[in-house]
């Protein structure tokens, strides 16, 4: 007589080779996620919310809060506002540090390199062979400071120089004989250049992508409105960045994300009251998040968004 009962010795194989299977798939994918480069993430088939936040333990007394930062791809303001109360220079052995290393990717175009100077941090989105899964690096970055912004706008890289010499402006020229220090006309390669090892050069006059010899200066507004890049950073992007490749400076100091399920989150980089932010705002940046299902925008917390924003502490926040 047939039936659908499967025999009990053949079934328990079945939900062995079923179960070694699925702990097959978990193991390679813990594998395929240890191997990732630090900072690089395969693109979410949904949402726009990658890599996580986590806690580590301070292992040796001598360690700062910038070497933890630099160790974990993360920059000065962003170690800061994830761990206000530590001691910047002196956190001292066994204590947990969390490390920011989530991000909401910016609301533009997936192309090239995005510089969001509001949250110091370069994107960069590698053009990726058919069927290869799209990905994103991302990178802490130093900026202008006051007086010297980072220019806006599209713009592309136009020449990659190793070892580049730096000829100082005249306006670094100007401040150092200001001092009775006044600087050579040229600084060949070497440990006193500015420019670091590697230099991307922008088709803005006179701005570029470049390394540093002041590594703890990444992540703070310090530049003279050049991007700056820990040189292991820019050496692992160096090669990979052709000319004429895209590069998109925006400013967008709140960002609104959602995640696999279509929860919404925001995160922002300045106060509200720097930002002057109206309601009216924050509806137009719900509204413009076309991914977002309606049911999930008729639901937002908006106290808490403004909250968010006025915090300013660049958490990914949930608004639900």
């Amino acid at each position: 007589m047939g039936s659908c009962f499967v025999k009990p010795a053949y079934g328990v194989r079945l939900l062995c080779c079923v179960f070694i299977m699925a702990l097959w798939l978990i193991s390679l994918s813990a594998v395929a996620e240890a191997s990732r480069p630090q900072g690089h993430y395969p693109l979410p088939e949904t949402g726009n919310i990658v890599g996580e936040t986590y806690t580590v333990s301070v292992e040796n007394e001598e360690d700062t809060l910038l070497d933890i930062a630099h160790a974990h791809g993360v920059g000065y303001e962003e170690m800061r506002r994830a761990n206000p109360d530590t001691s910047l220079w002196v956190p001292g052995k066994g204590t947990q540090v969390q490390i920011p290393a989530q991000h909401i990717l910016p609301d533009v175009e997936r192309k090239g390199v995005v510089i969001n100077i509001a949250e110091l941090r370069l994107y960069y989105y590698p053009e990726v062979q058919d069927g290869e899964t799209p990905r994103v690096e991302t990178y802490p970055i130093g900026i202008g400071r006051d007086g010297f912004d980072t220019p806006l706008g599209i713009t592309e890289t136009t020449m990659r120089l190793e070892d580049p010499a730096w000829y100082p402006p005249e306006s670094v020229r100007q401040e150092a004989a200001e001092r009775g220090d006044p600087p050579p006309e040229v600084i060949p390669p070497g440990p006193d250049n500015p420019l670091g090892q590697h230099a991307i050069l922008l088709d803005i006059p006179g701005y570029l992508i470049h390394g540093t010899n002041q590594p703890d200066g990444i992540g703070m507004r310090a530049s003279r409105g050049c991007i700056r890049m820990h040189p292991g950073d820019i050496k692992a992007v160096f090669d990979q960045i052709p000319n004429g490749t895209q590069v998109n400076i925006i400013d967008e100091p709140i960002k609104l994300g959602w995640d696999a399920d279509h929860l919404p989150y925001v995160q922002a980089f300045t106060s509200l009251n720097e930002q002057e932010t109206g309601i009216s705002d924050l509806l137009g940046i719900v509204n413009n998040a076309e991914e977002l299902p309606e049911t999930k925008r008729s639901n937002i917390d908006y106290e808490a968004m403004r909250n968010a924003i006025r915090r300013g502490s660049g958490r990914i926040e949930p608004l639900i």
